[in-house]
């Protein structure tokens, strides 16, 4: 399935998407798709094309910037410290996105999900959390911190984490916080637990890199897939 590029502008930076459209003509329900920190790669076009496949348009997040991914880790740390520590930054870039998705021609703007997968994850986190009118939002081994856990109560749509056990990133007591946070936010929230499962565990391409922690696990990729079209399911997105 081949996509079409889209570029897009926020806080003075260009991004650049890709847009997949599922087969037919008529109106479909739209979702953003966030990629990993370093940036946009075949992982994410290919859950944005698994995605069309299921009957959505779906739009590649570029949050970072130029359509490339970063290569400089200490430059992608640096602006990791920096969305972290005032989250209206990644929402601007997000918001910007979702604009973009809705201006698509087939898009049905009363039906618009996002997913992210790692800082994506907390980035389509930040989304919801500024109040967009998502029907449902899916971070797959999705950082759970924010500066701003108040703005929980902006949340319109459903919520769905995925979290391997095993994630340096995610430790427990990061999870704990978060189902505090969506409690006192009212958020209709739900979070699954992989055993045996680390950092970026739906990303086959992650085990060449050898981080510690961070590791392909097959089954957890699928069974986090499944619960993730069953939401989308739902909440009549699917």
């Amino acid at each position: 399935m081949a996509g079409t590029k889209v570029a897009y502008s926020a806080e003075g930076v260009e991004f650049v998407g890709t847009v997949f459209l599922p087969t037919g003509s008529g109106p479909a329900p739209g979702v953003l798709v966030a990629h990993e920190s370093p940036g946009v790669t075949r992982h994410t076009l290919d859950a944005a094309e698994r995605l069309a496949g299921l009957g959505f348009v779906a739009l590649t997040v570029d949050y970072q910037g130029g359509g490339v991914p970063l290569t400089d880790r200490d430059e992608m740390m640096r602006r990791y410290a920096w969305f972290m520590a005032d989250p209206s930054h990644i929402r601007t870039r997000l918001q910007s996105a979702l604009d973009t998705l809705l201006a698509q021609p087939r898009v049905d703007p009363a039906r618009i999900a996002a997913v992210g997968y790692c800082y994506g994850g907390t980035a389509v986190l930040e989304l919801a959390r500024g109040g967009a009118d998502l029907k449902a939002v899916a971070g797959f081994h999705s950082g759970l911190q924010t500066a701003r856990p108040q703005d929980a109560a902006n949340i319109k749509g459903k919520v769905l984490v995925q979290i391997g056990a095993d994630d340096p990133v995610v430790p427990a007591d990061q999870r704990v916080a978060f189902e505090q946070e969506m409690t006192a936010g009212g958020v209709d929230w739900r979070m699954q637990v992989f055993g045996n499962t680390g950092h970026s565990f739906t990303n086959p391409e992650i085990d060449a890199y050898g981080l510690p922690g961070f590791s392909y696990q097959a089954d957890s990729d699928r069974r986090s897939w499944d619960a993730m079209k069953a939401l989308f399911d739902e909440v009549g997105l699917l």
